[in-house]
């Protein structure tokens, strides 16, 4: 059996037979895209949203639904396609997925096929790739404030949202894309040569869709393959130095690390109440030079350590692109945090409530946790095979009460009761679908008491019970205004 070729020029795919597996946003914008520049394309998708699949019909793509792997294994038979493109959450242990490996067809992801059709934009952008456990968005977020501070065109793209292939089509294009990674897509990829990149840190998550830890460290370690200027690692996360260590880079390339203790050479830290570069000052093997102060950043809503670290991380990328220590501390003082992170939503009677629902895995979730000292943490929903034990452990002197939601609730409310025991404990009823937010923030309320923090940190994903971590943080914000309206 011979492997199929993937084109090598734009010129090249007219005509090219193409499967794309999906139909979400990146499906979706995969199909626009290589209908755009004249390949055959068919999406195929267990469901495919009505309004989606008529504008793609508009511009000739087909699209089939295939419930099962078995479906798309007989469709892609009868399509015989050339390549085959891939939405990041299919898992590689599918049927079809090794069906597909097996049968010699090329498999893309979104962020490789962006890659190869970078000449769609009039001006061929630099990439600024990010990935890490937690802190992604935020780090993806500051680093592009950063670089258009500086006076350059940037955009944030990828996990966070926004397609990759969306913005390499666009019409005025940009110097720097500035790309969070999800390990989902990290996965699939093979073939890209970013400008800088991070890995921000290393905690079990997705073990269930990678089969191993170690096959889900191996897919964070693609993000430094290939890249051309600077490697951003955590100091504080031996993993990450590691995987550093170990990656092939273009000759040239350095690694620079970032730490919440004392900068050393090559690394952006901090001195006593100031952020300091010693990487990219020509006097760094004995000075530092102040990046911004700790007042700057807590103005910014900024202070806490974990978004401190984001904050350097985002430093050193954006430095890498040509920024200066005043350009970053300027972006530093406009910039406001996405929703669902750390977000407050409301202080009633002496409560506050937080809404940290992008807390999806335990690391995430331990970074809020820390941030407070009395808490109600609302916690749960699919755990992704996590064994939360190690959370409980280092937070249960935090913890007022807990209230448990989401349909993994064995191993949450067990590990509570061996390692928090003395804290009162309500479990929502997992059937209780569509009210589940109201229920346990009504049980919020009858365990916090004034000077508390009702917190929802789920440490685990959404998809149980609500759309995303977004409607989960939607449905918890609307379900505080309800009961101080008394609708609840």
């Amino acid at each position: 059996m011979t492997t199929r070729q993937v084109p090598a020029t734009i010129q090249d795919w007219a005509d090219v037979r193409v499967v794309v597996l999906g139909l979400g946003v990146t499906g979706f914008s995969a199909a626009d895209t290589l209908a755009h520049i004249g390949a055959r394309v068919t999406v195929l998708a267990a469901k495919s949203d009505p309004a989606k699949r008529d504008v793609l019909e508009v511009i000739g793509v087909n699209t089939r639904e295939t419930p099962a792997d078995a479906d798309a294994i007989a469709a892609i038979a009868d399509i015989e396609p050339d390549v085959v493109v891939i939405s990041p959450g299919y898992r590689p242990d599918s049927e079809l997925v090794r069906h597909i490996d097996s049968a010699g067809i090329p498999l893309l992801g979104d962020i490789d096929l962006a890659w190869l059709l970078r000449d769609l934009s009039p001006r061929k952008a630099e990439w600024i790739c990010i990935t890490g456990t937690d802190g992604k968005t935020t780090t993806t977020q500051l680093t592009a404030a950063m670089i258009e501070a500086s006076g350059k065109r940037a955009a944030v793209c990828g996990n966070i949202g926004i397609p990759v292939l969306d913005r390499i089509r666009d019409p005025e294009g940009f110097d720097f894309l500035v790309v969070e990674l999800s390990s989902f897509q990290l996965h699939y990829l093979h073939r890209i040569s970013p400008w800088s990149s991070a890995c921000l840190n290393i905690a079990d998550d997705h073990i269930d869709w990678h089969g191993s830890k170690e096959a889900y460290v191996a897919a964070k370690a693609k993000v430094f393959e290939e890249v051309r200027s600077v490697c951003v690692y955590n100091v504080d996360d031996p993993v990450t130095e590691a995987l550093v260590e170990g990656a092939d880079v273009v000759e040239g390339a350095r690694a620079v690390g970032f730490t919440l203790g004392t900068s050393g050479v090559s690394m952006v830290g901090v001195v006593e109440d100031l952020l300091v570069d010693r990487a990219f000052i020509d006097e760094r093997w004995t000075h530092g030079t102040e990046i911004a102060s700790m007042d700057l950043l807590a103005r910014s809503g900024l202070a806490a350590p974990h978004l401190i670290a984001d904050v350097l991380a985002a430093s050193a990328l954006a430095m890498s692109a040509g920024a200066s220590h005043e350009e970053i501390a300027r972006a530093l003082a406009s910039f406001t945090l996405g929703a669902h992170r750390i977000q407050p939503v409301a202080d009633v009677d002496g409560v506050l409530w937080i809404d940290d629902s992008k807390a999806t895995n335990s690391h995430s979730a331990a970074a809020a946790l820390g941030t407070f000292d009395s808490i109600v943490w609302i916690v749960g929903g699919l755990l992704k095979g996590v064994d939360i034990d190690p959370l409980i452990i280092g937070n249960a002197g935090r913890l007022r009460g807990a209230v448990v939601i989401g349909v993994d609730q064995q191993p949450v409310l067990d590990a509570l009761k061996r390692h928090a025991p003395d804290i009162p404990v309500v479990a929502v009823d997992p059937r209780e679908t569509r009210g589940v937010m109201n229920a346990a923030v009504a049980s919020a309320a009858s365990l916090a008491r004034a000077g508390d923090v009702v917190l929802l940190a789920p440490a685990a994903a959404s998809m149980d019970q609500f759309r995303d971590y977004a409607d989960r943080g939607k449905a918890f914000a609307d379900a505080i205004a309800n009961r101080v309206n008394g609708q609840a």
